[in-house]
């Protein structure tokens, strides 16, 4: 089924998982899905051979460093802007830092992106009474959707061995808390922790910006209740 449905970027699927296909609201704060949005760019970064982290595992992840290792762009606009705010940094930026930074207004940048690629339409209505008028994305597909989450489904059914792609998104999708809208019968909390564990089978790197997102989402939560 996912053979004929050319794989999108780690943070688009992400977007689109993160939000509701019927109406186009999102699961979730904007900034904690634009801090998973954020974690899944340099994901997709790392797995090109693009990003590394520091080898000092010494420190918590979001203070290890992110570091350019090959400066050369993979032509997504939103991919090479990582690489070069990397790039002109003053100094090899800690993970937690940058995530924060380049989330800014990455959720506007994704959606912008989505809908030039016509994976998203922008449509506008007036409500009460026409006194307001609200602004609504929504897929033009339901495809691309849907292959997301059937991968996800698959891998938590047995179904298939998850590559370092599906098991990223497992990770984020767990530490969004984002598992009870991939419309499967299990357990919030198993689904939830067995896509964890499948995300804990891979790579390092991938991990480690995985649970800084974890993190960085935390502090988010926390600051509201300052």
């Amino acid at each position: 089924m996912t053979a004929s449905v050319p794989r999108l970027p780690l943070r688009d699927e992400l977007f689109l998982l993160g939000h509701n296909d019927d109406t186009g609201q999102p699961h979730l704060h904007r900034q904690a899905l634009a801090l998973g949005l954020a974690g899944a760019v340099l994901i997709d970064l790392v797995l090109a051979g693009r990003i590394v982290l520091d080898p000092d595992d010494s420190r918590p992840a979001g203070d290890r460093w992110v570091r350019l290792y090959l400066d050369r762009q993979v032509g997504d606009l939103i991919a090479d802007t990582a690489i070069a705010s990397i790039r002109h940094a003053r100094a090899a930026p800690p993970l937690r830092t940058w995530l924060r930074g380049f989330a800014d207004d990455l959720y506007e940048r994704t959606r912008a992106g989505l809908v030039a690629a016509g994976i998203l339409r922008h449509t506008t209505h007036r409500r009460l009474g026409g006194l307001l008028r609200a602004e609504t994305y929504l897929p033009t597909d339901s495809r691309w959707s849907v292959v997301a989450r059937a991968r996800l489904r698959y891998l938590a059914a047995g179904r298939e061995q998850p590559d370092n792609h599906s098991a990223a998104l497992a990770g984020l999708v767990a530490v969004l808390h984002l598992a009870d809208h991939l419309y499967l019968d299990d357990d919030t909390t198993a689904l939830t922790a067995h896509l964890k564990t499948i995300a804990a089978q891979h790579h390092r790197p991938v991990r480690d910006i995985t649970a800084a997102v974890d993190a960085a989402v935390g502090d988010l939560a926390t600051a509201a209740y300052r």
